[in-house]
């Protein structure tokens, strides 16, 4: 397991905003009563990217931002089974550039909506338990990955509806698996954190025949040779608590526990010994009150600032690749005072959605520098 080399301290971020952008709130919605845990923007297709999409209870919704704070309603999906809770949301597409919505939940299993339609598309049913979290592969966006509570990531195809190959095994995750991200640019790597304290770097380069044959199958997806991948390639244990949101910076990797803070770290790995390696913690980014779990930051496309709420409603909006760390704002208004469980921040930054425990959406914009 990697250990955290003694050395050079990490560079921690002053709370002190740097007022280098300043917000204002230019909306509210109160969409139901039930917690909303997921915000997100379409990074996928350039024709909307000013669409997101939020989940709570059994309901997906699907708005538009418009100017001058305008929020619409473009869509409402609502679960067959009432009792559904989603706890997740991502934007994919089929492989004709159709947008997908899918969400997953409490039921553990996948709906892949057609934006085009508001029909189900598909329904993946594998995971013996709830998701925690899907995400999807920005160069080949019809690939998605699910993370589970049942301690397993699974690779998904949209197009297809087939279960590619499941991260799990004498390797895999011990704990509820409670976030997971694509690499940005290497196709075949993914990370995964969860409630054991890890976060795992998996590599699914020996098994991407399976992934490209998973395209062209044609017979039934249950009967698609799903592998399982039981090791991974790095496993670190950077936090001393569930880790609950891990994202890539280019190589290095951004995560966070329930102790106030976002750490940028750089996974170094021994060529010999696969498993094995150095974690080497470079930065902190401080977020006061963000000590409850279940609590993720979103970045803007190009991952120059991270957002993230906290339990009191409040959004710390952080510079990324400066050292030391900026804070670009801090983001409190009087009326919003419940957890936030996710922020999306648009495609420039310039707009910052966030979602909350007391059904709320909140819009942000940037003021306009003269």
């Amino acid at each position: 397991m990697a250990k955290t080399p003694i050395g050079l301290e990490p560079v921690v971020g002053s709370l002190t905003p740097s007022k280098k952008r300043e917000y204002r709130v230019t909306n509210r919605l109160q969409e139901g009563k039930r917690p909303l845990y997921a915000v997100v923007f379409n990074f996928i297709d350039c024709r909307y990217f000013n669409v997101f999409a939020t989940v709570g209870g059994n309901r997906v919704t699907v708005y538009q931002c418009l100017e001058g704070g305008v929020i619409a309603v473009l869509q409402s999906y609502v679960d067959e089974d009432k009792d559904e809770s989603f706890y997740t949301i991502s934007w994919a597409c089929n492989i004709d550039g159709t947008p997908f919505v899918v969400a997953g939940g409490i039921n553990g299993i996948i709906r892949v909506i057609d934006a085009s339609n508001e029909k189900i598309h598909k329904s993946f049913v594998g995971h013996g338990d709830s998701i925690n979290e899907i995400r999807t592969q920005p160069l080949k966006p019809s690939l998605i990955v699910s993370a589970s509570k049942d301690e397993s990531v699974r690779l998904w195809n949209v197009h297809t509806g087939i279960c590619i190959l499941i991260f799990a095994g004498a390797g895999g995750h011990r704990n509820e698996v409670l976030s997971v991200d694509f690499h940005p640019s290497d196709i075949h790597r993914i990370a995964s954190c969860g409630m054991d304290n890890t976060v795992k770097i998996w590599s699914m380069k020996e098994f991407w025949t399976y992934v490209e044959k998973s395209f062209t199958w044609t017979d039934l997806p249950s009967k698609f040779p799903t592998k399982y991948v039981q090791f991974p390639i790095f496993l670190a244990s950077v936090h001393s608590n569930y880790v609950d949101c891990s994202r890539w910076l280019g190589d290095f990797i951004l995560s966070k526990s329930v102790d106030n803070e976002i750490v940028l770290w750089e996974p170094k790995m021994k060529e010999q010994s696969p498993g094995e390696g150095t974690a080497d913690i470079l930065q902190k980014y401080p977020v006061p009150e963000c000590d409850i779990w279940f609590i993720k930051f979103s970045c803007d496309f190009h991952y120059n600032a991270a957002a993230i709420g906290n339990r009191e409603g409040k959004i710390y909006v952080w510079e990324l690749q400066s050292s030391p760390p900026v804070l670009i704002a801090r983001l409190s208004h009087a009326q919003s005072k419940s957890p936030i469980r996710q922020t999306a921040m648009s495609f420039d930054g310039s707009t910052i959605l966030s979602c909350c425990e007391d059904g709320t959406i909140w819009r942000w914009d940037a003021v306009p520098t003269n």
